[in-house]
């Protein structure tokens, strides 16, 4: 089998795990994408990540039923779609793209973005179940301060207390630390894998990414999921040995890095357009932010971990990271993705954009577009930008052969 063939496998079972375990009786929880599910894990407690269902429905074109109804009911096409898709989601519970059992709990870690915070409050009481919540601090100094570190700690602790409460169980410490080992086994082999893309030409075509991403989501602390990204790192790795690049019929002309999520109802057009022209996506910025690694029984190193998150740095962090990505994968270009659903990435993505290119020299472009609303992409509008980027990566090159 291959590691494609297992992802698609894969999301299947995890789909159908959950809706299992809800027959059963079992507690099944919905989840922000980078929480500490390792407790969720230790409990036995099944989990669904409503960003990952409503990518799903955005990627398989379903998602304006769901914004219509969320709309409908007061809530502002300014919100994150993810989140219209959602609350739409919760009062229809039935979609043609993918179906997911509702929750029974909420746990909710607000290190991505603050949208999440109302968001799953509005669920909880909707749907009249707990949340557990993980408050984060923003860090605004380079380094992830020592009191966010206990502040959180404190807040890992008190959601064990919480879980036992609601599941009438105690937490077990031992498999907790084989969780956590897990994890990070399984984060290590996702970072392993998506570094390779650092071989020129890249044996990674960076949209491959995007699809992989859901296990990482998902997964992290199963051994289906170390499983599949040490056979993805594997395939990639013979590849690279064999000098063989991402497009099967043409050569990689141009590397460029991707911020922002993707556009999924328009994944197809944005990666052709790409291709028409010889640009491959080597890396974004997100292979990191689910590189969530730590100490096994280290709860401080926990912390600090799910602080560290990309989205919740400041400008100096994200301008340097971006910058040594410019570095490492040899990059000739970068995509700003403006996603109107991601005000935090938005509000912050010129300055980066305006250092990092006076401090690498590489050329970047920005075009509007959201991670599943369709009405906010244009098109032609991208085309346009890819070739205005074409073009000084073209110029770049020229310059250098002349030098």
């Amino acid at each position: 089998m291959t590691s494609k063939q297992m992802l698609g496998e894969l999301l299947e079972k995890h789909y159908k795990s959950a809706f299992e375990a809800k027959a059963n009786g079992k507690l099944v929880a919905w989840a922000t994408s980078i929480c500490p599910q390792e407790l969720l894990e230790t409990m036995d407690i099944d989990v669904v990540y409503p960003e990952n269902h409503a990518a799903a429905i955005g990627a398989r074109k379903g998602a304006p039923e769901f914004i219509e109804q969320a709309e409908g009911k007061g809530y502002s096409s300014d919100i994150c779609s993810y989140a219209r898709v959602n609350m739409g989601y919760a009062d229809i519970q039935f979609s043609d793209a993918e179906n997911i059992p509702m929750p029974d709990l909420l746990f909710c870690c607000s290190n991505i973005c603050n949208t999440v915070i109302k968001w799953y409050e509005n669920l909880a009481k909707k749907l009249n179940i707990p949340l557990i919540m993980f408050d984060m601090p923003f860090n605004h100094t380079y380094d992830v301060p020592r009191h966010s570190v206990k502040y959180m700690r404190e807040q890992i602790e008190y959601a064990i207390k919480k879980l036992e409460e609601i599941t009438g169980r105690k937490f077990d410490y031992d498999k907790f630390a084989e969780v956590m080992k897990l994890s990070n086994e399984t984060c290590e082999w996702w970072k392993k894998a998506t570094d390779l893309a650092k071989h020129v030409p890249s044996p990674l075509k960076g949209y491959d990414m995007f699809n992989y991403m859901a296990i990482i989501v998902c997964m992290r602390g199963k051994k289906e999921g170390n499983e599949i990204f040490k056979l993805w790192y594997e395939e990639l790795k013979e590849k690279a040995e064999k000098a063989e690049g991402p497009f099967p019929d043409q050569e990689e002309e141009y590397r460029v890095m991707w911020d922002g999520i993707a556009c999924w109802p328009n994944l197809s057009v944005t990666y052709k357009t790409l291709k028409k022209y010889g640009i491959n996506m080597v890396t974004s910025t997100y292979p990191e932010s689910w590189n969530v690694r730590y100490e096994t029984n280290d709860l401080d190193g926990m912390a600090r971990a799910y602080s560290s998150n990309y989205a919740n740095r400041n400008l100096d962090y994200d301008t340097q990271n971006v910058s040594k990505l410019v570095r490492d994968f040899k990059l000739d270009g970068i995509i700003y993705h403006s996603n109107r659903s991601c005000k935090l990435m938005d509000f912050r993505q010129y300055e980066v954009q305006r250092r990092v290119e006076s401090e690498t020299g590489v050329p970047s472009v920005v075009f509007d577009g959201d991670q599943t609303d369709p009405r906010i992409f244009s098109e032609a509008q991208y085309e346009t930008r890819i070739q205005a980027l074409l073009e000084m990566m073209e110029n770049n090159k020229m310059a250098e052969g002349a030098k």
